[in-house]
């Protein structure tokens, strides 16, 4: 199995390639096999998809629970594991540097930080408090014996606050600040990706399913280094089983069975774990 330090490197070298690469977010140890079996190159976590499958909504999970969470996920793949740090646990610039030091000691090699407050009484951090948590998450990633590679995300647009101009601002003050990846999720055209990649120097993340009926070629074209899916692959699996249980509830029927994922192939991937032969 890879190091820590090699995933680090191998993570740091993907978003350097003059491609765009797909890292796509896996929910439990289960749905992480399956997609390091299917190719990809690197996983992330989904602050919500993790939350549901403890029952809970996003934002309701503890730092302690998320460090567990990120250790079990690392254990299941020998792929690069980013974490959602969400707004690291606390407002404070020293609760975002303990989460980076926690999640670091148990095998993540890269994560994000937000400039949501979070919670049902949320706020967008002002543009100084959020720069003084950006320097002490690089002052906390800087102080590990490996790269860690450090996403700054502008919560703006999925938070009622239409500003793009206000948000490439923050992405360009977190870049200053030495964030090494910018994420402005809710972007929602082409046009819009564009105008942030073109702003910015170093790699940009997109949200890729919010942009309705672009492909990958089409965010790599407009300038994202980096595509991720959110909670969207959790909540296709949910989907998938809301649609068979009311099959089940209204008609007593098994018609969605005969979409069912062969079960070699479910084997074959989940044995494809760091220990595999």
């Amino acid at each position: 199995m890879a190091t820590q330090a090699e995933k680090a490197i191998r993570f740091r070298a993907l978003h350097q390639r003059n491609r765009a690469f797909v890292m796509p977010n896996p929910w439990d140890a289960g749905s992480a096999r399956l997609l390091a079996g299917l190719g990809f190159e690197a996983l992330a976590t989904t602050s919500s998809g993790f939350a549901n499958t403890l029952g809970r909504r996003d934002g309701e999970v503890s730092l302690a629970e998320c460090v567990d969470h990120c250790r079990e996920l690392c254990a299941a793949t020998d792929l690069p594991v980013s974490v959602d740090l969400e707004n690291g646990f606390g407002d404070s610039p020293a609760a975002v540097a303990e989460a980076i030091a926690r999640v670091a000691e148990v095998g993540v090699v890269g994560g994000s930080i937000e400039d949501w407050s979070g919670g049902s009484a949320g706020r967008i951090y002002s543009q100084t408090e959020a720069v003084e948590r950006v320097q002490a998450a690089v002052e906390a990633v800087r102080s590990l014996p490996f790269p860690f590679t450090l996403t700054a995300r502008a919560e703006n647009l999925l938070h009622g606050r239409q500003y793009l101009d206000d948000t490439i601002r923050r992405l360009q003050a977190f870049e200053a600040a030495g964030a090494d990846v910018l994420y402005a999720p809710g972007l929602r055209t082409l046009d819009e990706v564009k105008a942030v990649t073109g702003s910015l120097e170093g790699p940009v993340n997109v949200l890729a399913p919010m942009v309705a009926g672009a492909t990958v070629a089409d965010l790599a074209a407009a300038g994202a280094r980096r595509l991720s899916v959110g909670g969207a692959l959790a909540r296709a699996a949910q989907t998938a089983l809301l649609a068979a249980g009311r099959e089940l509830v209204s008609a007593g029927g098994f018609g969605w069975c005969a979409a069912l994922a062969d079960g070699d192939e479910l084997d074959d991937l989940l044995a494809g774990g760091p220990d595999a032969d």
